[in-house]
């Protein structure tokens, strides 16, 4: 473990650690820290619910009804999330990556204080819409913060780096949990502090992150600001001579002059690309309705129906956030020497088999008093397989399946998958769950398993592979020449004249060889 730990942390200078970690903290930790925060205060925010709807109505709020705007609660944080998605293309060629980051503080930081306050104003239309607003920080998160860490890491530790994500997802889901003990925050008359201090790392973000540069190649290929830029990779690169890497970029930029960026529309036409964009959605869908998200926001329900007492279940779902926890961390130690597809497939796989034994666990859990707690282990077990792969790697495909011109329409298109799948999850899980019982885990088992039959014959290893090369392991599949094969062409027409251009396709292949594009 000491020598895995060694070898992905060789490349990491002290900024490049420093940006992660605080691109993360304000980002990918807000948005698992809400996935899960809503789970503790349950039974008194539909108090909080009835005694608003009888002071209103006159009359208590009926079951039907509260579970509806439950639901609606736990699921708007996906609509939010879908907005957000939207919206950060716009604000990225705008703002860049890290302003980007740092203006969506504003929305968590607006959202804290409404959810904060809605008990004390009496008000649940408050939580609904603070919700709301955190969802369009998460969406605007989960874009911004993988492309900024992208643009300033080297390949060697591209899968590495784009781990980082889905370590301080899982971290924030834990301190959801944790805050949520009725010890500290989990209590009747201290539950709205639980959003409240969503702000926090919010304020940590807006106050560290203006010290770390800006990506070079934004500096590079929107502002034109080469002495900018050289001073980022110094920053991130952790040497003085730069030059070459600024070449590099500056000879990709000659290329990506004859490109325009993709439309969405156009990137779903594109012949070329075909089995990439359905590569992408079947896993995006696959990640939020493999059944996880059910587990983060409904634990202590389900841990309920297994029979377990009601007062040793915040300390059970505890657990649930340290496993995962431990499983990205390991997932983030081994991803460049196993690879992406193992563990895509082989965590697919495991939650299916897992799911399967959690139905029959839930089912017999009357025949005797050890059942219930075979249940548990099925459910971390679930847990640690997700976030052993799942969990983060259908991020990193995004970037890698496609070249420049189409990443955003890329990430726009698994974005609205992705938030999507999420909503349908956190809106219709109650009511599947009420409906099926304990066979409602068969539903997210034969998901799980129709991915990893999917990605079996389908997705190919991209670990440590050019774009170039991923195009050329789908090309068959697509019966279709990649789009680079153009780019190349009017490159070579500048030859005759002399052009700077003249170069830029050797050197760019030498750049991708060496460092993420």
């Amino acid at each position: 473990m000491t020598r895995m730990l060694q070898e992905a942390t060789q490349d990491w200078s002290c900024s490049l650690i420093v940006a992660s970690l605080v691109g993360a903290l304000g980002s990918s930790f807000l948005y698992g820290y809400n996935l899960s925060v809503v789970n503790a205060p349950t039974p008194y925010i539909k108090a909080f619910y009835n005694e608003t709807w009888e002071r209103k109505h006159g009359h208590p709020i009926d079951s039907d009804t509260l579970t509806l705007l439950w639901s609606v609660t736990v699921s708007i944080f996906a609509i939010g999330g879908l907005a957000g998605t939207l919206l950060v293309k716009l604000m990225g060629k705008c703002l860049g990556r890290k302003y980007t980051l740092l203006v969506n503080n504003v929305f968590a930081v607006s959202a804290a204080l409404l959810m904060a306050c809605s008990l004390q104003a009496g008000a649940l239309e408050m939580l609904i819409v603070g919700r709301f607003i955190m969802g369009v920080d998460g969406g605007i998160a989960l874009s911004a913060l993988p492309m900024y860490l992208s643009e300033i890491s080297p390949k060697e530790i591209r899968g590495s780096l784009g781990q980082v994500t889905a370590i301080f997802i899982c971290i924030g889901v834990f301190t959801g949990q944790l805050l949520g003990l009725p010890e500290l925050l989990g209590k009747e008359s201290t539950w709205p502090y639980l959003f409240g201090v969503i702000a926090v790392p919010a304020v940590v973000q807006l106050v560290t992150l203006p010290f770390l540069p800006e990506s070079p190649r934004y500096l590079l290929f929107d502002k034109h600001d080469q002495a900018g830029a050289e001073k980022a990779f110094r920053t991130f690169l952790g040497k003085e001579d730069v030059s070459q890497e600024v070449e590099e970029v500056l000879a990709e930029g000659r290329v990506q002059r004859y490109i325009q960026l993709v439309p969405v529309l156009e990137l779903l036409r594109t012949p070329s690309v075909r089995w990439q964009v359905l590569t992408v959605v079947i896993t995006m869908a696959c990640y939020q309705l493999c059944g996880l998200n059910a587990i983060w926001f409904y634990t202590n329900s389900i841990f309920g129906k297994a029979g377990i007492p009601p007062e040793k279940i915040p300390y059970i779902t505890l657990s649930t956030g340290a496993i995962e926890t431990l499983a990205a961390i390991f997932s983030g130690l081994v991803i460049e020497r196993l690879g992406r597809r193992p563990l895509l497939i082989g965590g697919f796989g495991l939650m299916t088999v897992f799911f399967g034994i959690l139905t029959v666990t839930l089912t017999l859990q009357d025949h005797a008093p050890w059942i219930p707690y075979l249940s548990i282990v099925c459910i971390l077990a679930i847990i640690a397989s997700f976030c052993s792969g799942p969990g983060g790697i259908p991020f990193i495909l995004t970037g890698e399946f496609f070249q420049q011109s189409q990443r955003p329409a890329a990430f726009i298109v698994a974005g609205t998958v992705n938030w999507l799948s999420n909503f349908a999850v956190g809106l219709l899980f109650p009511f599947i769950q009420k409906s099926l019982g304990t066979y409602c885990f068969l539903v997210f088992a034969a998901v799980c398993f129709a991915g990893a039959v999917y990605l079996y014959f389908v997705l190919p290893e991209t670990k440590n592979k050019t774009h170039a090369e991923i195009s050329q392991a789908f090309a068959k599949r697509n019966k279709a020449y990649p789009p680079e094969e153009k780019t190349d062409s009017a490159v070579t027409d500048d030859k005759p004249n002399g052009k700077p251009g003249a170069d830029s396709s050797s050197t760019l292949d030498n750049y991708v060889k060496n460092r993420i594009v």
